[in-house]
């Protein structure tokens, strides 16, 4: 049995927000010109946030932000490596990401 995309987002954040320099962790997906917020784990802090853009081939699909005090350089690598799984993700139709 195959883990989906959505399921291995969640995972994502999930272990992002366990870390020991974040708080909380998401992704927000490019709709249009909103980004609107998907996969969440953690209790946010927005003083304390830092977001990074998601990219495939150039263009910006996502955001992965995190509050704490994880170096963007970090968060610019997890996001290089979930590109193709917020791509697969990204457009919720407007529906509200179910966690």
């Amino acid at each position: 049995m195959s883990v989906d995309a959505d399921d291995l987002l969640r995972q994502e954040v999930a272990k992002l927000a366990e870390r020991d320099d974040c708080v909380w962790a998401g992704i927000f997906f490019v709709e249009g010109h909103e980004l609107v917020l998907g996969p969440e784990a953690g209790t946010p802090d927005l003083e304390r946030r830092v977001g990074v853009p998601v990219s495939w081939r150039g263009e910006r699909i996502a955001e992965l932000a995190a509050d704490g005090t994880v170096e963007p350089a970090e968060l610019e690598r997890i996001a290089a490596g979930i590109a193709d799984l917020c791509l697969v993700g990204w457009d919720t139709g407007g529906e509200l990401w179910q966690s």
